[in-house]
């Protein structure tokens, strides 16, 4: 790890040197995946959810979103195509949709990992430690809970009343369960500015994370921060290579967000610290109805493709897609 103090990473994070933090953060990155990216394939299988957070055009109260929810067959279906074209990481994420009973999730995973030699992360949102604990024995491997801020009254104010603490507390379980555990933030959230940003850093360093992910903020037309500014791509960039330099052996994905507001954000993020790439393959009929920020999903493509097309972003950098499931190399005891 780095010795950097929170003085270094503030004038960096305020654009002090951005060559320098960019060609820092490729070496460390090189030093540890090879210049090897992984693929996480994503199915977001349903955008039904029962938060009402400020920022995401998924929240309950939003009528104008078209609903759906995808079958067991269907969520499958999507999982057997991605890891037919090559992806070794399945993820499966909703929003907080209760619908799904623990049983319905262990068949997934345990349909998935019976057909193919992948690993499956779990993007569900605050369920129960009970269901995480239980999940975990029926071979899920990694779980995504982010924390968007580490500022406790910002988290309640996006979040509606939530406690920030019950989040930790969630997170920290799904640690000791024995998941690789991935959180991040989302970079330019009202009220938040670089020196809360070099507070998220060093937290999310403090917590031993395997993966971090940090993306900047797109407002949505349907939610309460529809009038709020949106997000600065390059203090995202500042943000995850800071993140690379504290945590060199941590995944920390290229962001969908990042394309939202610069065509050809992933592709520098890669050649800025980061090592994941994460392709949707939601099936295309409803791929761009999980709308959480403008921008995500627009490219209707089916998984195969949108597995391709990630590829060759990846060669096109002068990188290698990993066929490796991309387990975390902070541990030793990898499943």
């Amino acid at each position: 790890m780095a010795v950097l103090g929170r003085d270094e990473a503030l004038f960096y994070l305020n654009g002090g040197n951005d060559e320098e933090l960019y060609s820092l953060a490729d070496s460390v990155c090189k030093d540890s995946f090879g210049g090897e990216v992984y693929l996480r394939a994503i199915v977001e299988f349903s955008n039904v959810c029962n938060k009402k957070c400020a920022y995401c055009g998924l929240r309950a109260p939003n009528s104008k979103i078209s609903r759906y929810r995808m079958d067991e067959d269907s969520i499958v279906e999507a999982a057997e195509m991605a890891a037919n074209a090559g992806a070794r990481t399945i993820v499966l994420q909703s929003g907080d949709d209760f619908s799904y009973s623990s049983l319905q999730i262990e068949n997934i995973i345990r349909r998935i990992k019976d057909s193919h030699d992948v690993a499956v992360t779990l993007s569900l949102g605050d369920r129960s430690m009970g269901e995480y604990e239980y999940w975990f024995d029926c071979g899920a491997d990694r779980c995504l809970l982010k924390l968007e801020t580490t500022d406790h009254g910002i988290y309640e104010k996006i979040r509606c009343g939530e406690k920030f603490e019950n989040r930790l507390k969630l997170l920290r379980s799904l640690q000791e369960i024995g998941y690789e555990v991935g959180s991040g933030i989302i970079v330019g959230l009202p009220g938040c500015g670089t020196d809360q940003l070099a507070d998220d850093l060093f937290f999310l360093t403090g917590l031993g994370l395997d993966m971090i992910a940090a993306g900047p903020f797109v407002p949505h037309p349907d939610t309460p921060f529809s009038h709020a500014g949106q997000g600065d791509p390059d203090l995202s960039f500042r943000f995850t290579a800071l993140a690379r330099l504290l945590n060199p052996l941590t995944n920390i994905p290229a962001t969908s967000a990042l394309d939202s507001l610069d065509c050809a954000g992933r592709a520098k993020g890669l050649k800025r610290g980061c090592n994941v790439i994460m392709p949707s393959v939601t099936p295309a009929a409803r791929r761009g109805d999980y709308n959480i920020y403008p921008g995500k999903n627009m490219v209707s493509v089916d998984a195969t493709d949108s597995i391709f097309h990630a590829a060759e972003l990846i060669r096109s950098l002068g990188l290698v897609p990993s066929n490796s499931k991309g387990s975390s190399r902070r541990k030793t005891d990898v499943r």
